[in-house]
């Protein structure tokens, strides 16, 4: 240029650099706590949003995959496993009234604290074991197709070896569990696993009698509490024995 650009006072000459306090385009590639922030709080809403809308076919899910149930054939025992007295003895007397088994064992649990002291005394209070005959009983099963074990047992694996052993000596070669939806997943796999060198079929029959609902369990707080229960015990079950 042949003169100088004149503005307010300074001039500007050709070679010199313009320049001003802030960059032309923004640096690329950085971004502000605020703009983090921004994105949790979207991932935040995406993901409640996506279980506010699935929450009950993900619970309904949850809540069947605790389900173990097959076709019920003629068998050589009916094993009603403890717990849970009255809807898995109403199941129970209709399997055997329907004559599935001529038999049915029931294991004997371990006595509540302080439950010697009370004999002791001479109060007759009864066991669950023996609730569960008298239950039955009344149903109008005869208590001479009741089996039961002097060993005591307080978890599903313990009863499943208990009627390992009661199996192999009478000659058994097929069952039929009996216990409530919610723990039929469990017993289905605890037995299978002390069961597996064996021949003997294991079939499970869970109680009709239970007012446990896949589609809705959630509601109810008894369920919920079981529900987290059994996945607490299944989760544990499986690093302790089925791996």
């Amino acid at each position: 240029m042949s003169e100088n650009l004149k503005g307010d006072g300074k001039a500007f000459e050709e070679g010199d650099s313009f320049q001003t306090g802030e960059p032309l385009e923004p640096e690329g590639g950085k971004r502000g706590p605020l703009n983090l922030l921004k994105w949790i709080f979207f991932v935040f809403v995406v993901i409640y949003s996506l279980l506010s809308y699935f929450h009950s076919p993900i619970l309904t899910r949850m809540g069947e995959y605790l389900i173990v149930k097959h076709s019920p054939q003629e068998s050589d025992l009916i094993v009603c496993l403890a717990g849970g007295n009255v809807d898995r003895g109403l199941a129970t007397a209709d399997a055997f009234q329907k004559g599935l088994a001529p038999r049915i064992f029931m294991a004997r649990e371990e006595s509540a604290d302080a439950y010697d002291l009370v004999r002791e005394r001479g109060i007759d209070y009864p066991e669950d074991v023996d609730l569960m005959m008298m239950l039955l009983a009344q149903l109008g099963i005869p208590r001479s197709v009741f089996l039961t074990s002097d060993r005591t047992v307080d978890s599903t694996i313990d009863e499943a070896e208990v009627i390992k052993d009661l199996v192999i000596e009478k000659g058994y070669e097929s069952m039929i569990l009996v216990t409530s939806p919610t723990h039929s997943r469990r017993a289905w796999l605890t037995f299978k696993k002390v069961f597996e060198e064996t021949n003997v079929r294991i079939l499970v029959l869970p109680s009709s009698y239970s007012e446990f609902n896949p589609d809705n369990w959630w509601e109810q707080r008894k369920y919920v509490r079981e529900v987290i229960i059994e996945y607490q015990k299944l989760i544990y079950y499986t690093f302790k024995h089925f791996l």
